[in-house]
């Protein structure tokens, strides 16, 4: 029998939930809800789902490999500030963008590009579980520093460094928690970082952000600091079920990572919705809206519940709890669909006005007076 290295034996694989349509039909209920997975409740842009329609005719053909029109306009609008959240952007030429099935493909081609059997990423724990999934998948080793008041601790982080580390992974904000890391100890951290190093700065909720002092990862893109900025279209934009993320970096780190990119990784109708989707301001001003007053929202419902969170600067809360399955399990059999985040906490996906209050209702029910 053929057996794969260990290295890849040792991993978990990731585990996805369930359809809807399934748990409703094993737990015998109907109209479910799913806040667990981080997704826009507000939908696509209108303008991304006409563009969709538009591309149906041209799916025999292969999708242009270099997305070479949507590069453009990222380019165009990363350099006037256009998609900006962080109070200042960079001139970003399109040989400073890559494209990738979602930001995770490009976070796996990172790995692969710059990892090889023994070496170091370091990273937070708590955060992205691909992260060292994709250390591992190269033989690599994580070096996973503990949060530090929810939020990943830079200076400790920096600490971890040894001759072997090729890649720090730092997700800003946090996936689970939803915090940030802020300019000042971001700078600080990155004057200690050796210039053999890759930062990949994992950004997949930056549209998001409303805080003033949020790190500006764009300012090392042309230093001599090696930065690799990751975003996506599945979030704020709710193109996640058509996959398509992009990265921005100097155009060395890019050539050595398009060796090992697919041909033709990204789709036709994922390209075209993603070139639509950043021309409608008004659906991405929208859904910030709908998120910041459903965060507020549930704030209120906690707080009047006597419930811990942290705050957050994404699109779902993150609440230490006791017996985190139970509450899953409990919310389940509501018709509320939520992630638990080990046994000791949850993440709550901030959703729609109805779907929130139907939350709050539910967790009222399941933990009972507090």
């Amino acid at each position: 029998m053929i057996k794969p290295p260990a290295y890849v034996l040792g991993i978990q694989p990731y585990v996805p939930g369930k359809p809807l349509e399934e748990l409703e039909r094993e737990l015998g209920i109907t109209n479910s809800i799913k806040l667990a997975s981080n997704e826009n409740p507000v939908g696509p842009s209108p303008k991304a789902l006409e563009a969709i329609r538009a591309s149906f005719s041209d799916i025999n053909r292969y999708p242009d490999g270099a997305g070479y029109y949507l590069k453009k306009v990222l380019a165009e609008k990363l350099s006037t500030g256009e998609i900006d959240r962080a109070g200042s952007h960079a001139e970003v030429t399109e040989d400073e963008l890559i494209l990738g099935n979602g930001s995770n493909e490009l976070l796996d081609i990172a790995a692969k590009t710059y990892m090889q059997d023994g070496d170091e990423a370091v990273m937070a724990v708590p955060s992205f579980v691909v992260y060292s999934m994709a250390v591992q998948g190269v033989g690599g080793k994580s070096l996973q520093v503990p949060l530090k008041n929810y939020t990943h601790d830079l200076s400790a982080m920096a600490d971890a460094i040894t001759p072997r580390t090729k890649i720090i992974f730092i997700a800003n904000p946090n996936n689970p928690t939803g915090t940030i890391n802020r300019k000042a100890e971001f700078e600080s951290m990155m004057e200690r970082v050796p210039d053999h190093i890759l930062v990949v700065l994992d950004e997949a909720y930056y549209e998001y952000v409303t805080a003033a002092d949020y790190a500006d990862s764009m300012k090392y893109l042309h230093t001599e600091k090696n930065v690799l900025i990751l975003r996506t279209f599945s979030k704020i934009y709710g193109l996640a079920g058509l996959r398509i993320g992009y990265g921005m970096a100097k155009k060395e780190i890019l050539d050595d990572m398009n060796r090992l990119r697919e041909p033709f990784n990204t789709n036709t109708i994922a390209q075209r919705a993603a070139l639509a989707a950043l021309d409608d301001r008004e659906h991405i001003s929208h859904s910030r809206s709908v998120n910041e007053a459903g965060k507020k929202y549930l704030y209120e419902g906690l707080d009047s519940l006597g419930i811990r969170y942290v705050p957050t600067e994404a699109n779902f809360l993150y609440m230490p709890v006791q017996n985190a399955r139970d509450v899953y399990d409990g919310l389940l059999k509501k018709g509320v669909i939520i992630r638990p985040m080990g046994p000791q906490a949850i993440r709550v996906t901030i959703g729609l006005p109805e779907e929130n209050r139907r939350f709050i209702e539910a967790f009222r029910a399941v933990i009972g007076p507090q």
